[in-house]
């Protein structure tokens, strides 16, 4: 394959990123050239996605990047901020964290990739929506152009973020969490996609808590823990025999690993659907579905991106109507005891509102008290001082482990978890799916669990429905 012409080094030395209230990021320095990638591991608030913004020139206004960001000798960091938005799209791009944030809710799909073609390239308009067809295409989108984001599912919203960054064909491409919502097929497609990307000749810098993404994407890894890089090295030399404390324990933290801890007994049924059936005009996709989930049983549901099992979980909470079928659900209780966790946090976040203002009015609404929520911010690991800030103020692991407090705070006897664990790093996944496990021990919490993870899936889960063609499987009963 011939190396495209473009920038031939990003080069970083002593980074660092400070608020008013002191340091968060320390004297990061690492070089990306061409055909060597760097993949930064870490768990979520590590500091990996400022390191990123740092890069980008998109920094929150109240934090400040200093030390030295030289693209082919250019520090990046010294221009003013109209000549780093210049760079957007041009010579930088950057995949967000959460594609519900990267895509315009009133444009369809094809639209949004055509306009960087049409507008940020320069192209006419027939070319352009050629051009974005096949953007759409190397995803595996290509009957997906007329959606809207709000019809696609958070793994069709991702792919169509990176089909967008795709058509910027940058110098640099800065992908934050490119994978997470995927499956694994998928989540390989995308991998692949992205060692095109180095074997073209450009700069690849990759965010993500995936061991297998790093072990793939190969070049050269570091880790973060606390806003410093903790190690930094040869990919097959770190992966396989990590030096550091915490980098052993990230990669021994992956699902595969672990021993099966599926809930033994379960109690009454609090949810069940019975026949149910569900097409999106031609295409369906699930017919003659039984869902029995019981108290103090955890429900896996698995299968492709797009194959139903968000639809599934929404049609037992009464968010979305199936075709046929029906669904049992007690009587007895209030609506608001059967809970969901979005796989989209910010989606299920007003945008413009501290955390702490949230929890506030959700304790005072329904009765709760602040020491409840202590409790839990002390057992999801999780910092009082990110509290005040707005959602797009924290990553996206944090964020979802927000969500998980505030379901928890209603008292639930009904969990949807929707892909609940994709946006955290293996150590902060284990530690939530450990706690999730001790409240459905303690208190009896049925839970429907969507997840990508098949490993995960059969670790924890008293049975596996397999929406990909499989019969359901048994384990533990």
């Amino acid at each position: 394959m011939n190396m495209r012409a473009g920038i031939q080094e990003l080069s970083i030395s002593a980074l660092a990123v400070e608020s008013a209230a002191g340091r968060i990021v320390s004297d990061i320095s690492f070089t990306i050239s061409r055909g060597r990638p760097l993949t930064l591991l870490g768990e979520s608030g590590s500091g990996k996605s400022l390191v990123a913004q740092a890069i980008m020139g998109n920094l929150p206004a109240e934090l400040l990047a200093t030390g030295k960001v030289l693209l082919d000798g250019t520090d990046l960091l010294a221009g003013s901020p109209a000549e780093r938005r210049a760079r957007w799209g041009r010579s930088i791009s950057l995949l967000p964290q959460e594609p519900w944030l990267a895509l315009d809710p009133t444009m369809r799909i094809a639209s949004q990739v055509s306009e960087v073609h049409r507008f940020v390239k320069d192209r006419d308009a027939r070319r352009s929506r050629q051009l974005a067809g096949d953007n759409l295409a190397e995803v595996g989108l290509e009957r997906a152009g007329e959606l809207y984001p709000f019809q696609m599912s958070g793994g069709m919203a991702q792919r169509a973020a990176i089909a967008i960054t795709h058509a910027a064909d940058v110098d640099l491409m800065i992908a934050d969490e490119p994978t997470k919502g995927l499956d694994a097929a998928l989540r390989d497609s995308v991998v692949a996609r992205l060692r095109q990307e180095v074997d073209r000749g450009r700069l690849l810098l990759t965010i993500t808590h995936d061991v297998a993404v790093a072990r793939a994407l190969g070049g050269t890894v570091g880790v973060m823990l606390d806003g410093r890089l903790v190690e930094c090295g040869p990919a097959e030399r770190l992966l396989a025999a990590p030096e550091h404390d915490y980098s052993r324990a990230l990669i021994a933290a992956d699902p595969q690993g672990w021993e099966g801890r599926a809930p033994t007994t379960s109690g009454e049924i609090v949810l069940a659907g019975r026949g149910l059936a569900k097409a999106y005009g031609e295409r369906l996709l699930f017919a003659d579905l039984d869902v029995e989930i019981r108290a103090g049983a955890i429900v896996a549901i698995v299968g492709p991106s797009g194959c139903g099992k968000t639809t599934v979980g929404n049609i037992l909470l009464g968010l979305a109507r199936p075709d046929s079928g029906t669904v049992e659900r007690r009587k007895d209780l209030s609506p608001l005891r059967y809970q969901k966790l979005y796989q989209d946090p910010p989606a299920a976040f007003a945008p413009h509102q501290s955390i702490r203002k949230g929890l506030v009015d959700l304790v005072r609404l329904h009765g709760r008290t602040w020491i409840e929520v202590e409790r839990l911010l002390a057992r999801l690991r999780l910092q009082g001082n990110l509290l005040d800030r707005l959602p797009n103020q924290i990553s996206g692991g944090e964020l979802q482990r927000f969500a998980i407090l505030r379901a928890l705070l209603l008292d639930p006897v009904f969990l949807f978890a929707d892909e609940a664990t994709s946006r955290l790093d293996p150590l902060s996944q284990k530690e939530v799916i450990d706690f999730l496990l001790e409240i459905v021990r303690e208190t009896g919490l049925a839970v429907l669990l969507v997840t990508h993870d098949r490993h995960l899936a059969e670790r924890i889960s008293s049975r596996i429905v397999d929406l990909g063609g499989a019969a359901p499987l048994g384990y533990g009963e």
